[in-house]
């Protein structure tokens, strides 16, 4: 019987495999004085894609090495907390924020209004803009030790898009160039020090960091694409922390070297609602009623997963304590009629997942079809309503660190990602409201009531949330499990 692995929620080799790690990390850092323990080995799992610009998904890798910071974070709850800004207010569709004294950039100028504005007008007038701005007008303005932002319409989330790491603030000479550089450039506890394309990075630590000095003496980064050489980078010692242990991979480790982080990502199934069999709601009710989740978690997923109970898993843990029981329709009888699924193959549970559901919905009474590509191959005939059912591994949590604009993109009548084909009054009225609610615990139960609404619909059927496997070494010290992917190494962590 398998001992399952540490389960963090938010809140809280073969001889081949082992050539493909020669190299990957040289042996042991040395200790430095009045460090608590030896450099950080980190094996992630994708290489950046865009030169570790902040304007990118590269982002993400920045924040999760402390090295660039926002002026905004997220609580678990996900409201905004002060970063680089130690206060903020609204007026309408301008919000100020006080900027923290006596922080410096690794570059040693000092951070001001100006260096603030003058990064997120970077990312404002880039070409294309950062995600987290896509359909946002923001502009910036300086004084003194403030600074305004301003929407062109009314945003009760722009400290929560401030807190995206794709804004994050660097100094003046990250943007001299024709691509934006972040070497020695950010603010947090460690300096990025060292850039080898695809292949390894290097980050000391800032000893004047404002919030205090690190516990480590650096970070050496190296990217390990291959899951199987990752995880065997834990195994030999050569890692200390593992980004994306596949689950193959994850049973034959040591489990108390793993843990799972729930992601607020839901693997999902959207019926089509416009047209076809599952126009019919008592047809949509029938599928609902025929999958067995749980049996999927324990076949596809090993267990590492959990049965959702709803669209937002526990990655979100709010949602499960706000959920009341939804009414949906009564069950029709399939009767042998034929339907469509499709799904992709560039997420290697889903093909498998398919083939899985087929077989309860030919139980359930239905005849099944699978189709099966890659996702740049399938996406456009999904979103036009080409097949009868659809299954997609979902981020259920954007950039902002909030659902509300997942469920509009995916279930508005006007949504841009409506696979489902939704058109319904009750549920884009709940999602307005959601979207015009102000942060905090009126926008959390507004949301929840929006996801009532879909589900009442059954126009998608939850199935699992899924969960991230990070290996780390038993001398690694307060590594970060974060199911945002925001924080990995913090000023805290260390490896004894």
């Amino acid at each position: 019987m398998r001992v399952p692995a540490r389960f963090v929620p938010l809140t809280a080799v073969t001889t081949a495999t082992s050539a493909l790690l020669t190299g990957c990390f040289s042996a042991t850092g040395p200790e430095e004085a009045g460090s608590e323990g030896k450099r950080i080995r980190i094996a992630m799992m994708q290489p950046p894609r865009s030169g570790l610009s902040p304007l990118s998904d590269d982002a993400f890798k920045l924040s999760r090495w402390s090295t660039a910071e926002t002026l905004v974070k997220l609580n678990a709850e996900g409201d905004a907390q002060p970063a680089l800004a130690t206060e903020w207010k609204r007026s309408g569709k301008t919000w100020t924020f006080t900027i923290r004294k006596g922080v410096t950039f690794h570059d040693g100028t000092k951070l001001t209004g100006e260096a603030v504005v003058n990064s997120l007008t970077e990312a404002a007038t880039a070409s294309p803009k950062p995600r987290i701005l896509d359909g946002v007008e923001l502009t910036a303005k300086a004084d003194g030790d403030t600074v305004t932002v301003t929407t062109a319409v009314e945003d009760p989330l722009v400290p929560q898009r401030l807190s995206s790491p794709q804004l994050s603030i660097l100094a003046a000479k990250a943007y001299e160039g024709k691509t934006v550089n972040p070497l020695g450039a950010g603010t947090g506890p460690f300096e990025l020090t060292e850039v080898n394309g695809t292949a390894s990075a290097a980050l000391d630590r800032y000893d004047d960091y404002w919030g205090g000095k690190a516990k480590a003496p650096g970070i050496d980064v190296k990217y390990v694409p291959d899951g199987t050489a990752r995880a065997a980078s834990l195994r030999s010692g050569e890692a200390d922390i593992v980004e994306a242990v596949p689950v193959s991979q994850a049973a034959v480790l040591d489990q108390d070297l793993i843990t799972e982080v729930p992601m607020p990502r839901t693997n999902t199934l959207y019926l089509n609602t416009e047209k076809g069999v599952f126009k019919d709601a008592s047809l949509r009710a029938a599928a609902r009623e025929a999958v067995d989740a749980e049996s999927i978690v324990k076949g596809v997923y090993e267990g590492r997963a959990d049965v959702a109970e709803g669209l937002l898993g526990p990655a979100l843990p709010w949602a499960a304590e706000l959920r009341s029981p939804v009414k949906r329709a009564e069950a029709g009888d399939p009767d042998g009629q034929s339907i469509t699924i499709g799904t992709f193959t560039d997420r290697a549970e889903l093909p498998e997942v398919a083939a899985t559901l087929q077989q309860q919905l030919q139980k359930a009474g239905f005849k099944v079809k699978l189709d099966v590509r890659e996702y740049a191959n399938i996406e456009s005939d999904a979103l036009a309503g080409e097949f009868d059912a659809f299954i997609l591994s979902r981020a259920t949590v954007l950039d902002s660190g909030d659902p509300a604009a997942y469920l509009y993109s995916d279930f508005a009548s006007d949504g841009s990602f409506n696979i489902a084909q939704l058109a319904d009054k009750t549920v884009d009225t709940a999602l307005d409201r959601a979207s015009d609610t102000a942060a905090g615990d009126a926008r959390r139960r507004a949301v929840i009531d929006a996801e009532a609404a879909v589900l009442t619909t059954d126009a998608a059927v939850p199935m699992l949330h899924e969960r991230v496997i990070q290996g780390d070494a038993s001398g690694v010290v307060d590594a970060a499990h974060d199911p945002r992917e925001r924080e990995l190494v913090t000023a805290d962590t260390y490896v004894k």
